[in-house]
């Protein structure tokens, strides 16, 4: 199967905050950037994506990026790189909120995602929520497509990040965004994300 849709995340573990419900063989994650911590290192966090990957079947690369200094300049050409290199249906793009380095991914990927003549153009372009944008929401996020959710395989794949298990964006907080998410989609749990364009092929149903 080939890749048909490409996750834009700032940082390993934010595919899995936002967008577990599409992670399968046919997803390929372009992660900007991952950092040395005081509490972990990049290699520990690798070593934790891959074993998400193995899980969950998606296909990733990581950058080299400096976390927490990102610039929109630096970022166009990965992103417009990567689009062109997987020329994928659907792309989702982190949305835009305190994080520094969400609100410069989100801004480089309004640029690479643009119409434009040497570029692949994109048919179907979602923003993703992550549990920091649910607790302190910054810019308006209008959920206006869902997409039914496994909730115990995310949280299962979650926890194997373990070094990013904490208390603002634990299992309960995902479980209780998961719940709204669904209500709101009139099914159990969902994922709920901001559809910014979609080009029917002519195969959906609107009867």
């Amino acid at each position: 199967m080939g890749i048909s849709t490409v996750i834009i995340a700032p940082h390993i573990d934010d595919e899995i905050l936002g967008c577990a419900s599409i992670l399968n063989s046919s997803t390929f994650i372009c992660y900007l950037g991952v950092e040395d911590r005081s509490y972990v290192s990049a290699e520990e966090r690798k070593f934790e994506l891959k074993n998400a990957s193995l899980k969950k079947g998606f296909s990733y690369d990581v950058y080299g990026c400096s976390v927490n200094n990102y610039t929109v300049p630096q970022i166009i050409p990965i992103i417009e790189s990567t689009i062109n290199k997987y020329q994928p249906s659907s792309v989702f793009i982190p949305n835009y909120s305190y994080n520094q380095d969400h609100k410069t991914v989100y801004d480089a990927a309004m640029v690479a995602l643009r119409h434009h003549d040497q570029n692949y153009f994109v048919k179907k372009v979602f923003v993703y929520e992550q549990p920091h944008d649910f607790l302190w929401l910054v810019e308006h996020f209008n959920p206006n497509f869902f997409i039914p959710l496994n909730i115990q395989d995310k949280i299962e794949t979650y926890k194997i990040y373990a070094s990013q298990v904490r208390n603002h964006r634990s299992p309960e907080t995902i479980i209780s965004m998961a719940k709204l998410r669904g209500a709101q989609a009139n099914i159990e749990y969902a994922e709920a994300f901001q559809c910014i364009r979609f080009v029917s092929d002519g195969s959906e149903r609107l009867n």
